[in-house]
């Protein structure tokens, strides 16, 4: 399983505001192209993401489904990038005073063939793509504070 873990300039609250915005998922998915949809009860469990991912013109069409939202605390997600697979992606957030908060992303492929690579392979490669991940969604997080968005 991978793990990434950042601190954010942000609250809790700011990080969640970011996060139930489905439309800004390719903002910080690395990987994720465009939306196509977002389920009307996003982020609650059961809700779905219809995004893509890819560059155009080899973009393959695929959904991520919450399975938990516990704000300000914890979200989990089964992200689906067939013909690569399915990882459950867990990111949990503890504040750090009143405005600042500590983001860990874990990720462990569950399903299809990423799940035939070695261990260590899979986990260094998931790293890699979630350390740009958590600084994404840092930005955004970050940002729409900044703006008076989040919160």
């Amino acid at each position: 399983m991978s793990r990434n873990v950042r601190r954010f300039a942000c609250t809790p609250d700011d990080v969640f505001a970011a996060l139930g915005d489905g439309w800004l998922y390719p903002t910080w998915v690395v990987g994720a192209s465009r939306m196509r949809e977002v389920d009307e009860h996003w982020p609650q469990p059961g809700g779905r993401l219809h995004h893509s991912f890819g560059v155009w013109p080899a973009l393959i069409n695929d959904t991520t489904l919450s399975l938990e939202w516990n704000p300000p605390h914890q979200m989990v997600m089964r992200a689906r990038g067939w013909p690569l697979g399915e990882a459950q992606v867990t990111i949990d957030v503890r504040a750090i005073g009143d405005e600042h908060c500590m983001v860990r992303i874990q990720e462990q492929a569950v399903r299809g063939p990423t799940r035939l690579l070695p261990r260590f392979m899979r986990d260094l490669l998931l790293h890699a793509r979630n350390a740009e991940t958590i600084t994404r969604l840092a930005f955004v997080a970050e940002g729409r504070r900044a703006n008076g968005e989040a919160s």
